[in-house]
């Protein structure tokens, strides 16, 4: 990975990434209008000058990196300055701030490129040996903080890139299973499952920077899970590699069994375990024939209420699209607001006579909803899921209008974190923050959530935005999706942590999780026990010293608090 790669993968340099040019114009009186920030007038900050960075000196012992360069050779182990720090900070917001003003505090000390099975295996061995800490790497996104070392860690970190197993090993056509190695990234992997007429479906926000391993190692969830499930549907069987024993290799092995009544799950154990339990080098999926058809129907909705309702009535129904998203009016706004510059006839239906349909139907502009709804299938199941959707958003008096949003939100789906480092470059927080919670209970989700960062921002003194959207629907309920924004002052992650604190605890508060598939990491660890209960911590705390009672297994992710480390 070159210099230049490795800036743009922590979002330096990446002028206007997710807009086109025609788009910054409406962008910028918007984003004045949420945060008080004016593009037009705003000083972008200067690329950061990595060789400015205060890092520490790898702590690995020479013999070490040598016996691990006997075992994947010499030119796939490193410990320069710029591969340690792209191993330990990914593009969480709180990473980039971090890395933006020169706060590392604690960096892996040597990164390793196996490329089977089996060298993994040997390297786990040799760390284990060394008594060192593993923290497997896929993607290097950490979101939540799972790829960082414990701040006070004073053994060697080594972090374990799966990038060089990125293979589609083989597919099982007559079950629709594929046996995939773990750290093949998401368009390479549905690139090799796409050749053969295949998909995973599974499509997070993070897909181009993320693994199948990261996905399982985080529990995740993708775009079009209302159809494909969440990665935990998905994964069907699992290759995870432990410390040998007893003379024999340590890997555990989970097959890819429909379903199975053996006690409690192990493949869920593993699925979310963050590297705490092993290292996945394998999954196998379950996946799907490439549709014969598929499409995004957008809609609008008179207000929010009118569409949480409508993508409830749509998950009891007997419908089933691939996915059900709708926009509060926050959200519908800024979508509005950096969409294309229409022209001619595309201008006059989308800016005169769209808002005057909705006018005429009593709608206030201010309080209107969009909604993406997609569909995938043979022609005759599209149409007919088509025509039973149409029924339940008009029930809800909302109305559809085409395709051609569709394709837009397809077009730019990846884009949104990208907002993130466009509005960092100035001096201003965007960043994310998902739940889920039953149909019952989302509006009170909603409503406490808004208000908790609101209260955040004046605390602070600042003008602040949130906004959000509902992204996957279940049976029982559905996950809420918000972004936040604001104009960062004299103490940036002080004033991040008030707002993110903020809206976690009005989760929690009111019968929400405290994530739906950013996982746990250690950004919402502190969450947990008012999540699953004490006595649930208390279980997984039981799990983690049994399965590994040296803490070599990326220690000090998902439990909350300082876990004492048992001896011998």
């Amino acid at each position: 990975m070159t210099d230049v790669e490795h800036m743009k993968w922590w979002g330096w340099g990446v002028e206007g990434v997710g807009f086109h040019h025609e788009d910054k114009p409406a962008f910028a009186p918007f984003v004045l209008q949420a945060v008080g920030l004016d593009l037009a007038t705003a000083q972008k900050a200067e690329q950061p000058d990595f060789d400015a960075l205060t890092l520490a000196a790898s702590a690995a012992r020479p013999a070490f990196v040598a016996a691990l360069a006997g075992i994947v050779g010499e030119d796939h182990v490193a410990t320069d300055p710029l591969e340690r720090v792209v191993h330990s900070y990914g593009k969480s917001l709180r990473d980039l701030v971090r890395i933006r003003s020169n706060a590392i505090a604690r960096a892996v000390d040597v990164v390793v490129y196996p490329a089977d099975e089996a060298e993994v295996q040997k390297v786990v061995d040799a760390a284990v040996a060394e008594d060192a800490v593993i923290i497997p790497f896929g993607g290097g996104s950490n979101i939540a903080g799972s790829l960082e070392p414990r701040a006070d860690e004073t053994r060697t970190v080594l972090s374990l890139d799966l990038g060089r197993l990125d293979e589609v090993l083989s597919i099982d056509a007559e079950s629709g299973l594929a046996r995939i190695q773990a750290g093949a990234l998401g368009p390479h992997l549905e690139a090799q499952l796409n050749a053969q007429g295949w998909t995973i479906g599974h499509f997070p926000d993070s897909f181009t920077h993320s693994t199948i391993g990261g996905w399982a190692a985080t529990r995740s969830s993708g775009m079009q899970s209302d159809k494909y499930g969440d990665i935990a549907q998905i994964v069907r069987g699992l290759r995870v590699v432990r410390p040998s024993r007893d003379g024999a290799d340590g890997v555990l092995v989970i097959p890819a069994i429909p379903s199975a009544s053996t006690g409690p799950s192990v493949r869920d154990m593993i699925v979310g375990s963050e590297g705490r339990l092993g290292v996945i080098t394998e999954v196998t999926a379950q996946v799907h024939r490439v549709a014969e058809e598929r499409t995004i129907q957008a809609y609008f909705f008179p207000n929010w209420s009118a569409g949480l309702a409508a993508m409830q009535a749509i998950s009891e129904s007997d419908a089933t699209p691939i996915i059900t998203r709708v926009s509060d009016a926050r959200e519908t706004g800024f979508s509005l607001a950096t969409s294309k510059q229409r022209h001619g006839f595309d201008a006059f239906l989308a800016e005169k006579a769209l808002p005057g349909i909705m006018r005429s139907k009593g709608w206030n502009l201010d309080d209107i909803c969009l909604s993406f709804i997609g569909f995938e299938g043979g022609a005759a199941h599209v149409k007919r899921q088509k025509k039973l959707v149409g029924a339940i958003v008009k029930q809800h008096g909302g109305m559809g209008v085409g395709t051609g949003p569709g394709v837009l939100y397809d077009q730019k789906k990846f884009d949104t974190p990208y907002l993130r480092d466009f509005l960092l470059d100035r001096g201003a927080a965007g960043d994310v923050s998902e739940t889920a919670a039953p149909w019952s209970k989302l509006a009170q989700v909603y409503d406490a959530t808004i208000a908790a960062a609101n209260g955040a921002y004046a605390e602070l003194g600042i003008k602040g935005w949130i906004m959000c959207h509902l992204s996957h629907s279940y049976h029982s309920g559905a996950c809420l999706y918000f972004t936040f924004a604001f104009v960062f002052g004299d103490e940036p992650l002080r004033e991040y942590d008030l707002v993110k604190s903020a809206i976690q605890q009005a989760f929690v508060d009111n019968g929400a999780t405290i994530s739906h598939h950013h996982g746990v990491g250690v950004e919402h660890s502190p969450w947990l026990e008012q999540d699953i209960s004490r006595e649930g911590v208390a279980v997984l705390r039981g799990l983690f010293a049994s399965a590994d009672p040296g803490e070599n297994f990326n220690p000090g992710k998902i439990l909350p608090g300082v876990e004492v480390r048992v001896e011998g």
